[in-house]
């Protein structure tokens, strides 16, 4: 995996403006996938970041940055905690609820809704996809049914994050250098 392809990916969680970001990306062997999700974890694991493969499938790995502490707070909110009720999550540990996730992308054909919950999207917003799905007001880097002028502004701060990330890369930026310490 490149450089250019995490950056382009996720850029708003490296500079810690959102939760996580999911990407998929293609591998010739997993032992080889697994050896650069190590090495990124070693490089970045000092900045408050974590990558994980979500699901192999085909030649691809769904791809799982994210920043555990933001990922704590987010889903001790009461709205996400009736969510993962809701899906059959019974914990209140963050990384419980992970392993529920990875498991049910793994063996479930449908894409689990509650997903937004562990990339920082807001709960009204996930709520609102599963339960009004045709009602939203915006849509952009999510689906939007609460807060238009927070959405917009977060859609905005993550598109400037990424075209500023992708800039210094081509500077000779590391990754390293690029991740924000939380």
């Amino acid at each position: 995996m490149s450089d250019e392809t995490l950056i382009r990916s996720c850029a708003p969680t490296m500079a810690s403006l959102k939760t996580g970001n999911m990407f998929n990306c293609a591998f010739e062997s997993r032992e080889q996938m697994t050896d650069e999700l190590r090495r990124l974890n070693q490089s970045l694991g000092h900045k408050g970041l974590r990558i994980l493969p979500l699901r192999w499938r085909d030649g691809k790995a769904l791809l799982y940055l994210f920043r555990p502490k933001m990922l704590r707070r987010d889903l001790m909110n009461p709205l996400a905690g009736k969510i993962l009720s809701e899906c059959g999550y019974t914990c209140t540990d963050a990384n419980v609820c992970l392993a529920r996730l990875i498991a049910r992308l793994r063996t479930e054909p449908d894409f689990p809704h509650e997903i937004g919950l562990f990339l920082g999207y807001p709960p009204a917003d996930v709520d609102g996809f599963m339960h009004r799905k045709e009602d939203f007001k915006l849509s952009g880097l999510w689906k939007v049914y609460d807060d238009v002028e927070g959405a917009l502004r977060q859609f905005a701060r993550c598109r400037h994050c990424t075209e500023v990330y992708l800039n210094c890369l081509a500077r000779g930026f590391s990754l390293d250098r690029l991740a924000v310490a939380r």
